[in-house]
């Protein structure tokens, strides 16, 4: 029996216009009132999909959870109460900030506990975030001593091609010592450093041990490769439809579905409901 669903939420849970469909909503609620855990797991922000909770009826809710930052946080959503906070050290975090930062081409973001910083926004991306209801603050300097006193979750690079995002690893990691970094790219835009041993699945064992679930019974569902060590670390790791190759070799299930036509939905039908 599956007693938890940890899932992505861009380009899997949503459709492409960011919206979260009313069947895969009224799915999620059906699994909840079964007593299985949904815990959206994003590389994003939890501040960005309250909205998206409040549909699911999650939002503020205890004993229900949700984890950001590619596993940086982990929170319950009862006053979004931080439950695990697994930060960059500072000094990593300020390195692989400057590489970003000296590629004109490049957006970075950093992801601080609560707020997004973006430096050298470029349009494509801002449109991105504002579809998805990501809020941002521009950062108009490159003084990164300004995060000394925060938690920094993780860095990430927005650049056009995977040739460029995989250069940007290249320089990164010229820089900051690899065993040092987890690394991912999503979404198709994005290239993205984490503390080293920090990754979505990481977190989904992390909260399935604090809630006394094993992973042989967390279902999990995702598309791109920021989302492979949360597929291998559960007992049935799901693509949809749409997911990459990678991630597809990975799953013990593919969607029939896509993310634009209710591909969680089949999911909790076939192995909750």
């Amino acid at each position: 029996m599956y007693k938890m669903i940890v899932c992505d939420l861009d380009e899997t849970l949503m459709n492409d216009d960011g919206s979260l469909s009313a069947k895969n909503a009224t799915a999620i609620q059906a699994a909840t009132k079964k007593g299985v855990h949904f815990v959206p797991n994003s590389g994003r922000s939890y501040t960005s999909f309250q909205n998206d909770l409040e549909t699911m009826h999650l939002k503020n809710q205890p004993n229900q959870y949700s984890i950001s930052y590619n596993g940086g946080l982990i929170l319950e959503n009862k006053d979004n109460r931080p439950i695990a906070i697994n930060a960059m050290p500072f000094e990593i975090a300020k390195k692989v900030f400057a590489a970003g930062a000296k590629n004109k081409k490049a957006a970075t973001h950093v992801y601080t506990q609560d707020v997004l910083y973006i430096y050298n926004p470029v349009p494509e991306d801002s449109d991105y975030l504002t579809n998805r209801g990501v809020s941002f603050t521009e950062m108009k300097t490159d003084n990164f001593d300004q995060f000394k006193d925060m938690n920094v979750m993780k860095v990430i690079m927005a650049l056009p091609s995977i040739e460029e995002r995989k250069q940007m690893r290249a320089t990164v990691e010229s820089e900051v010592d690899p065993k040092d970094l987890a690394v991912t790219y999503s979404s198709g835009r994005y290239v993205e450093f984490n503390p080293a041993g920090i990754d979505k699945g990481s977190a989904s064992v992390q909260l399935g041990q604090l809630l006394g679930i094993k992973p042989e019974e967390i279902i999990a569902a995702g598309d791109n490769s920021n989302d492979l060590p949360m597929l291998k670390a559960v007992g049935l790791p799901v693509s949809v439809a749409n997911g990459i190759d990678s991630i597809k070799e990975a799953a013990k299930y593919v969607t029939k579905a896509d993310n634009n036509h209710d591909a969680l939905a089949e999911v909790i039908n076939k192995f909750i409901l």
